[in-house]
């Protein structure tokens, strides 16, 4: 009875609609002859298509990632040399500080002893000069005694009398300072 009941539902709804029989089977053979068609050439190529692109994607992905990790690992390196060049760079400067300051006291040093030198050949030539000046001051004084005593005595002396009165007046002379 429900089965009786189906099938005269479905055909009042045949009547009411007008549907064709052998229209909506040729309706359904070519929609399955256009679907057959449409997947053999088209969406069979699209999704082939598609499936290598997302193969592409997830290739291109995994490459960025890979890439992204080398790029910091990079950076690091690259850090890490600036880093080692940073501190060479400092102490080749605090090296060449040292050698400079080094430098800078052995010839301060070296100038320093050139000045005691000059100063201990000065005081010696002041010596050698005070000590000519002395002894040509007591010839000079020699002399004048003698030159004075023979005006004192009025007379002539002799060379070898002249000559014993200068050497007993330079030694007294000597004596006394």
């Amino acid at each position: 009875m429900i089965i009786a009941s189906i099938g005269d539902t479905a055909q009042n709804i045949v009547t009411t609609f007008g549907v064709d029989l052998p229209m909506l089977i040729a309706q359904v053979v070519n929609f399955l002859i256009v679907a057959f068609v449409i997947w053999q050439f088209g969406l069979k190529k699209v999704l082939s298509t598609i499936k290598d692109r997302e193969k592409q994607i997830a290739d291109s992905l995994k490459n960025a990632d890979r890439i992204k990790l080398e790029l910091e690992e990079t950076e690091k390196r690259q850090q890490e040399t600036l880093q080692e060049a940073s501190l060479s760079a400092k102490k080749t400067v605090s090296a060449a500080q040292e050698q400079a300051k080094a430098f800078i006291e052995a010839q301060k040093e070296d100038a320093r002893k050139q000045a005691e030198e000059i100063v201990e050949k000065a005081k010696t030539a002041m010596e050698l000069e005070r000590q000519r000046i002395l002894y040509d001051a007591r010839e000079e004084i020699a002399s004048l005694v003698i030159m004075t005593t023979s005006r004192v005595l009025e007379k002539e002396l002799s060379d070898d009398e002249k000559s014993r009165f200068s050497s007993a007046a330079v030694d007294n002379l000597k004596l006394e300072s």
